[in-house]
């Protein structure tokens, strides 16, 4: 029989690499298998809040393509805002590729197994402990995470609702007007949404989804017009489409000796798309409870469903309902919210933990309404 360990994650994204750095840092045996022989590309910006930084005890300068203290706003490509962000330590633009390699990589020294190219075709629960049938031998672990992403097969093998997903772009073009270029968030050109423009160091992320109403197929299309109207080269692009899990409300992502974390379980911001994160968050956070639960705490995994309600969930209802104002009426959200510098700011300081949506958004709310009103 094959090895049984602690703790087997499906999928090696920012989630799952998560979950395993600290389950291995405290001793757990870990096994991490994903489908793909190694980290991708995702369909992702690549924007990360440095208040990640102290969750690790290692240092991710190495993935760090650039560091951006400067935003630009737009609507329909005109009215332009720059803001400066007032801030000691400005965004980080990663590489995916690599930020989730590293994340591997360290999970990997803390003792963590990784195997690629492994595809997960069924799981049973089998007395005391979860048989993972993949396309080879099968794998064995007491406790099971599903970070296998937003159409993954996990939740719906656990019985576990699962998010809806929504169709997401990006355009990846190599430009060395990145080099200096600041973040753009331009406002106008899609429906219940916008798009996000992350420079790097060789070129940029251009990124669009719909947050309301029902997907935009177009939205591809969309990104190549940004991207020729704001005149980005047009030799070296790469498209890539896939499904985006917004958070749509509380539910249970505990089952038997199993959890869901990152976009298996809808963990992305419904008001900004914010990913990466939300999902650290919610693997560090389902390592401490599995590994309470192979410390005896019958109750630690029903108590990372409350404590992902209680503190993500809860914040996370507020930016819906911020996202249903602002992306109903844009034209006047853009106006009376969105090009304010101080708005800027506050979502920075959102973004780095210092502040929740449900410090701000009673504010915002009537600001919007106010604005409405005033048409």
């Amino acid at each position: 029989m094959s090895e049984l360990f602690d703790c087997v994650i499906i999928g090696a994204g920012p989630a799952g690499g998560a979950a395993a750095y600290h389950l291995a840092k405290r001793g757990r045996s870990v096994l991490v298998l994903d489908k793909h022989p190694q980290p991708g590309q995702a369909s992702c910006a690549g924007g990360v809040s440095p208040a990640i930084a102290p969750w690790f005890e290692f240092d991710f300068s190495p993935v760090i393509s650039r560091k951006v203290k400067t935003v630009r706003y737009t609507w329909k490509y005109e009215d332009p805002v720059l803001v400066e962000l007032e801030t000691a330590e400005p965004m980080w633009m990663v590489r995916r590729d690599a930020f989730d390699q590293l994340l591997l990589d360290q999970a990997v020294e803390q003792g963590a197994t990784l195997e690629t190219g492994v595809e997960v075709t069924g799981i049973v629960w089998d007395g005391d402990r979860w048989q993972i049938q993949t396309n080879g031998e099968p794998r064995f672990g007491r406790y099971l995470i599903g970070a296998d992403g937003a159409k993954g097969p996990v939740a719906p093998w656990l019985k576990l609702k699962t998010p809806k997903t929504r169709l997401a772009a990006t355009l990846e073009v190599s430009s060395p007007q990145a080099e200096s270029a600041p973040i753009d968030f331009a406002f106008g050109q899609v429906k219940n949404g916008f798009i996000w423009q992350f420079p790097k160091a060789d070129g940029f992320s251009i990124s669009t989804s719909t947050f309301l109403g029902g997907e935009n197929k177009k939205l591809p299309k969309v990104l190549q017009e940004y991207a020729d109207t704001v005149g980005l080269p047009k030799g070296d692009r790469q498209l890539r489409e896939s499904s985006v899990a917004l958070w749509d409300g509380d539910r249970p992502l505990h089952s038997q000796n199993a959890l869901l974390i990152g976009e298996a379980a809808g963990f992305v911001d419904p008001l900004t798309a914010e990913g990466i994160r939300p999902c650290l968050y919610s693997g560090m956070t389902a390592a401490e409870a599995i590994d309470k639960a192979l410390s005896g705490d019958i109750n630690a995994l029903e108590g990372y469903s409350q404590t992902v309600q209680e503190t993500w969930g809860a914040d996370m209802a507020w930016a819906a309902r911020l996202a249903a104002a602002l992306y109903r009426f844009p034209g006047i959200a853009y106006k009376v919210a969105i090009k304010q510098p101080i708005a800027t700011q506050i979502m920075l300081k959102i973004l780095c933990g210092e502040l929740r949506y449900s410090n701000v958004a009673n504010r915002a709310l009537r600001r919007l309404s106010g604005g409405m009103m005033g048409r």
